[in-house]
Formats: C-alpha cells, sequence, structure tokens
C-alpha cells in the first residue's frame, strides 16, 4: 500500500478520534440523522422523521456494515460510515483522473497523490467526520462516471441508482455520467481496417471552437444516436425508477418540503464559480503561461477586441439583472451564524453594490476554469459539466458549500496535466484550510453561538 495513502489513512482516524472526544454528542443535522440511522439498526423499518428531506441510503449503508462488522450504532461508529467513505474517495477518484490524463489504471491500493489531494478537498474532508450524506453520495458519484467511462454501463446505472439514495438530485450526475462517456467514446473510437468510415460527431477542440461549431455539433447529433442509445437502456431504467419515485412522493424532496421549495436562484452558478476559483487557484495558474499567462489569455477573453468587449457588457448586463431579480435571502442563512456563509453573505453580499462589483470576477474566473479545463478536451466535453450543473444549482434557494462539492470534485478531475509543483501547492492549501476549519470547529466554540462549520 502506497506510504501517502497510509498516511491520509491514519491521519483521518485520527482526526476521527479527536473529533468523537470532544464532539460527543450529535451536532447540527445529525440530531436528524442519527436517531433515524438507529432505528434502522434496531429494525423499524417503518420509522420516518418528517424533517428529513433525503432518502434513506446513509442509514442502509450504517446498517450493512453493522451487520458486516458487528458495528454498534452508536455516535462514534455512525460516524465511521462516512469516514471509511471518506478514505475509500482516493481509490475511485484516482481512476476517474485516470480517465482524464488518458493513463493506465494504479493498483487498488496505490491510489495517485492527486485522488489523495483530491480527496482532502475541505468540503469532503470536513464532512467525512461527521454523519451526512455529503462524503457517501460523492463515492457513488465518482463511481458511477468511472463506472461509465470504462463502459460498464449496468454497473454505472447500478451504482448512480445507489448514489440517488443519498441524494435525489444526484440522477442528473447519472445522466452527466453517461453522456460524458458517450463523448469520450465518439471521440476516441476508431474505424476498424477495411471497414466503412464511421459517421462522426462535429466536436472540435475546446480551445479551437466558435458559435458556429456550436450549431455544427448539434446538427451532426443524429450520425451518431445509433451508436450511442443502445448504452443508454441501464440509466433509462433508472430515469424511470427516479420519475415513479417523484410521482409516489408528490415532488423529489421527502419530508420537510416546507423549507426545501425548488426556487430558480440564478446566481448560485455565480457563487459556485468564485468558490470554485477560492479552492482551486492552484490548479489554475499551473497552466502553460503560470499566473500571468492565464491573466493575460482571460483577459484577452474578456476584451481582447471590440465584439468581445460587446459581449462582455452583454454578458455583464444580463448577469447583473439576475443579481437584482434572482438573488435570494434565505432565512437560514440570514439567521444560523454557525456557518461561515452566514458571515460572508452579511459583510459582502449584503452590502450594496458589492453583489454587482463582484460580476466582472465572477467571468474572469469562469474564463479561467474554461482554458484550464479545455486545454486538453474537446468543445462539448468541455461545455457538458457546465450544462448539468445548471440544473443542480438553479433550483436550490439556500447558498451551501456542500452543493459545490460534486460540481467542483468534477470540474477538477477534468484538469489532466498538473505539475508535481502544484499538486503540492494544492496540497498546502487544502491542509491549510482543514487544518483552519477543524481547529476553529473543535476548539473554538462561542458561548451562545456554538461550534463554526461549513
Amino acid at each position: 500500500m502506497a506510504t501517502p495513502y497510509v498516511a491520509f489513512v491514519g491521519i483521518c482516524i485520527a482526526v476521527l478520534k479527536e473529533f468523537n472526544s470532544i464532539v460527543d454528542e450529535p451536532y447540527m443535522d445529525e440530531p436528524f440523522h442519527i436517531p433515524q440511522a438507529q432505528a434502522y439498526c434496531r429494525g423499524e423499518f417503518d420509522s420516518w422523521d418528517p424533517k428529513l428531506t433525503t432518502p434513506p441510503g446513509l442509514y442502509v449503508l450504517s446498517l450493512l456494515l453493522k451487520k458486516a462488522f458487528m458495528l454498534k450504532c452508536n455516535i462514534a461508529q455512525l460516524r465511521l460510515t462516512t469516514t471509511l467513505t471518506l478514505l475509500a474517495l482516493p481509490l475511485v477518484l484516482s481512476r476517474l483522473l485516470c480517465f482524464y490524463r488518458r493513463e493506465r489504471f494504479p493498483k487498488l491500493t496505490e491510489p495517485t497523490i492527486d485522488s489523495i489531494i483530491l480527496s482532502a478537498f475541505p468540503i469532503a474532508w470536513f464532512f467525512g467526520f461527521l454523519y451526512y450524506t455529503e462524503v457517501p453520495s460523492l463515492l457513488f458519484v465518482a463511481g458511477t462516471a468511472v463506472a461509465a467511462m470504462q463502459g460498464s454501463h449496468w454497473l454505472a446505472a447500478l451504482l448512480g441508482l445507489v448514489s440517488c439514495t443519498f441524494r435525489q438530485t444526484n440522477v442528473i450526475w447519472v445522466v452527466y455520467a453517461y453522456a460524458s462517456s458517450q463523448l469520450m467514446y465518439l471521440r476516441f473510437r476508431r474505424t476498424p481496417p477495411g471497414a466503412k468510415p464511421l459517421r462522426q460527431l462535429h466536436d472540435p477542440p475546446a480551445l479551437e471552437a466558435s458559435p458556429r461549431d456550436v450549431i455544427l455539433s448539434i446538427l451532426s447529433v443524429p450520425n451518431v444516436l445509433g451508436d450511442v442509445l443502445p448504452a443508454f437502456v441501464p440509466y433509462a431504467l433508472v430515469l424511470a425508477s427516479f420519475a415513479a419515485f417523484v410521482v409516489w412522493n408528490e415532488g423529489i424532496v421527502l419530508g420537510d418540503k416546507s423549507n426545501h421549495i425548488p426556487t430558480l436562484h440564478i446566481p448560485q452558478v455565480y457563487y459556485f464559480v468564485a468558490a470554485s476559483t477560492a479552492f482551486g487557484w492552484p490548479v489554475l495558474v499551473s497552466g502553460e503561461g503560470g499566473v500571468f499567462g492565464l491573466a493575460r489569455e482571460v483577459l484577452m477573453r474578456m476584451f481582447g477586441s471590440k465584439l468581445r468587449i460587446l459581449a462582455t457588457v452583454l454578458v455583464s448586463s444580463a448577469m447583473a439583472i439576475t443579481v437584482n431579480l434572482f438573488t435570494i435571502h434565505h432565512p437560514f442563512l440570514l439567521s444560523d451564524n454557525r456557518h461561515y456563509t452566514f458571515y460572508v453573505w452579511h459583510r459582502v453580499y449584503m452590502r450594496f453594490p458589492a453583489p454587482y462589483f463582484l460580476i466582472p470576477i465572477y467571468i474572469a474566473c469562469a474564463w479561467a476554469w474554461f482554458l484550464r479545463v479545455a486545454a486538453k478536451q474537446t468543445m462539448l466535453q468541455t461545455l457538458l459539466l457546465p450544462i448539468f450543473v445548471l440544473p443542480t444549482l438553479f433550483p436550490t434557494p439556500l447558498l451551501e458549500p456542500r452543493y459545490f462539492l460534486i460540481p467542483y470534485i468534477l470540474l477538477r478531475s477534468q484538469v489532466a496535466d498538473v505539475p508535481t509543483w502544484s499538486l503540492v501547492l494544492e496540497g498546502s492549501w487544502y491542509a491549510a484550510i482543514n487544518g483552519a476549519t477543524m481547529w476553529v470547529f473543535l476548539y473554538l466554540p462561542r458561548e451562545g453561538v456554538g461550534r463554526f462549520m461549513w
């Protein structure tokens, strides 16, 4: 077993032990999750807390671990459920990263360095020690993407269905896994010797593409439908199961529907782009030309010609309208001062005209990610993730970093050429954030406020 992974496992176990010794009572959402899991451990499967809004995948996973390893269903060992999924994350992400780099898989017990670093992404790391659904959900979504890219579509559909038992919205990532795998398949398939040339999907390199290429790609879709539709069958069964659930449940949200009403929240995508840049800047500046080359390219994309200046002005104007009409001051965000977003919102976004001044920064961040991700991909491969991010973030009225977890991991995984020095910088940046947030959470509770968390 690789030394870095052994170190990762050891650190996680040590942190969990310290976590449980200090936070020995359920915290934040755990008072809802833990009693429900304990009811399942007692075999009370008809018991359900109406305050819970997600399916019972987390509780079933704990029950399976209890049966397999004779674990107890106390707080410490229930939290072990999520920590075990955090420990498994590098094993899956290693394969996802290798797909985008077009490299051979490493041994199962020897995940790559960048997969270990990415598993320490601050949101995943923090919630890997609480009894929450985030990390198990991420693990199964990543597993779905890996299986789909390997061509194991029935396995991918099964893993995707399991992922939906942790979070209903993962059904979107099931379809993403299928679409991503088919774009990869179409890109790298070759005509057999002597055979008739295969009909192609128009999908040029991303950095060479123009708006005209988008139209040509749409027009060329019928050329390849017969080649990609057979693989869709297992995913269609997942979609049918999800549709049946929505009809039975009379909506997507389980339980407490009143505080989770889907609401059009367009600026949520802007927050995601900004947060991704704040977390992922070591990877962004590691491309060809470094930080100055990236800045120069971003400025050229925004202001490099009269047409680009006009496009930037029009996009900025449209974004300003959406900020004005669709910014949501969620009651939880305004009142719960145990979350970092409470302070970001009160000290930045509620100070006019800060939300409008941030618009050029959002645009610059989006261009930076496009330039970094598109370097090794086709146009459709690069556009696919943003397309699927929209339906996951638009309906979510609450600004919550946990919603950014899966999109960020999928985005970061597409950066194929990360030099060693950048990995060291990225790992150090994550470690600094993790150390600070965990130290504040464990050792700096404030009277009348509680523990601070994401």
